[in-house]
């Protein structure tokens, strides 16, 4: 998974970036399939809002959150991205069954 990172108005530092990846391991955890990863860090008057889109097969997952300290915001997002990962996973999964009347049983030999 590519990781891109971005500051407006603020400086990345490697104490923000390792915590970025630690904390979006979580959704790697979840789901392999994540091409590529923008965590985008702005600071706004009394705020710092914390982005990311997620670019997967077939879809685009964009998640934002904003909080007075940095790290909550962080945190905030990460458990947003992860529940949005996790209800994609489910649609995308094949939830494919034969029914019972339809599936082959094996024969019992009498003897």
């Amino acid at each position: 998974m590519n990781v891109q990172i971005t500051g407006h108005h603020l400086e990345v530092t490697p104490a923000i970036r390792e915590y970025i990846n630690t904390k979006l391991e979580r959704v790697s955890r979840h789901f392999d399939h994540v091409i590529d990863t923008k965590v985008i860090l702005s600071l706004e008057p009394l705020k710092h809002r914390a982005e990311v889109t997620l670019h997967l097969r077939g879809k685009d997952i964009h998640c934002e959150a904003a909080e007075e300290n940095l790290y909550a915001a962080i945190d905030l997002l990460t458990d947003k991205v992860d529940r949005k990962v996790v209800d994609h996973k489910k649609k995308t999964q094949s939830h494919f069954q034969t029914p019972a009347k339809r599936q082959i049983v094996a024969e019992k030999e009498l003897i």
